[in-house]
């Protein structure tokens, strides 16, 4: 008697912002599957993300529109994890630029094609999560502060929500913050290396922190048997700011924040962060729209990625130990801070 055996598909996979936090890892998981991966990369960039993956990379911009067209001839799968993050007021049209209307290329482009798309936004994008009540893919509160990040990504959500309707086989998935390897640029690698250079104040604020390896393997699992036109939060541990402060300083044995970035602090440190925006004609990494979100609270559930998509959420410790590790094997971080 014949036994009929169920062979694995070997899926076309094309996957924007391949350079980044999410889309390196997620590449990097497709290519230990055995999927056949095409990268559309902007000309230029750091070719470390990329070097030695065997995979084939299109030069081009997803403010293209032929790019875009180019990169998915030919595709089953694509995962759109390209974007501009960058928490400020300034940079406005090039959000809108990359987020809103790169996201339209790519969108357009995936439904005419007949391709899947995973689009990957922010939980951002929902809106605000009290810690004792995280808000789920319906429910989440207003009053983000809304700075062109924001904006823009929640603009995105709405665009291929548009082509979901046209008939674009699209699922959109919302990661929170995120630390891991393979964050190359770096993105939230920027927050251990700064609080452990010892930040006497904390924000007030709370968040949802993951491992952006739990993320990949579910915008992968979204791709294969998630619900057309269904969201998904892809967020982690709830917990505020000052106790993950805490916990990256011990991560590297150094003192942890003591003081609160309570009202009088953002009285004063806010508008001399404007004053020196507006001296240096450039927003820094410091800056009062960053103090605004950081005292909000971003806390999100899980639970439908959890039960569709397998999503899991291991524990916090070994998510920063690895990440920390990643950084100093790759030079990030400063013989000082290594001892």
């Amino acid at each position: 008697m014949w036994k009929l055996r169920m062979v694995r598909q070997v899926e076309r996979y094309l996957v924007t912002g391949a350079t980044g936090l999410v889309g390196n890892n997620v590449v990097r998981r497709l290519l230990a599957a055995g999927h056949s991966v095409r990268v559309l990369t902007r000309p230029g960039g750091d070719p470390r993300p990329l070097a030695g993956l065997p995979l084939e990379i299109i030069p081009g911009d997803i403010r293209d529109r032929a790019a875009v067209e180019l990169a998915c001839e030919g595709v089953d799968i694509v995962i759109h994890a390209a974007g501009h993050v960058a928490i400020g007021w300034t940079e406005g049209a090039l959000h809108r630029d990359i987020n809103v209307q790169g996201t339209r290329h790519v969108a357009e482009t995936a439904r005419r094609r007949g391709a899947r798309l995973v689009h990957v936004s922010s939980v951002n994008a929902l809106g605000l999560g009290a810690l004792d009540a995280p808000a789920d893919e319906e429910h989440a509160l207003p009053g983000i502060v809304p700075v062109p990040y924001v904006v823009t990504k929640r603009a995105a959500d709405e665009l291929v929500q548009e082509e979901i309707a046209r008939g674009l086989w699209g699922v959109i998935v919302h990661p929170g913050t995120m630390f891991g390897p393979w964050d190359w640029r770096p993105s939230s690698g920027k927050m251990l290396l700064e609080v452990t250079r010892f930040a006497l104040f904390a924000p007030v604020g709370s968040g949802s922190f993951g491992d952006v390896r739990d993320v990949a393997a579910s915008v992968v699992a979204a791709a294969e048997r998630g619900s057309p036109g269904r969201q998904y939060i892809l967020a982690g541990h709830n917990l505020p700011l000052r106790r993950l402060w805490k916990q990256i300083a011990a991560l590297v044995g150094k003192p942890g924040p003591r003081l609160p970035m309570g009202p009088i602090f953002r009285a004063i440190a806010s508008p001399v962060c404007d004053v020196t925006t507006w001296l240096r004609r450039r927003e820094g990494a410091a800056n009062s729209a960053v103090l605004a979100l950081s005292r909000q609270s971003h806390c999100f559930s899980s639970q439908r990625a959890q039960r569709e998509l397998g999503y899991a959420i291991r524990p916090l410790e070994e998510t920063l130990t690895d990440a920390w590790q990643w950084l100093q094997e790759h030079g990030y971080v400063t013989s000082a801070r290594k001892r």
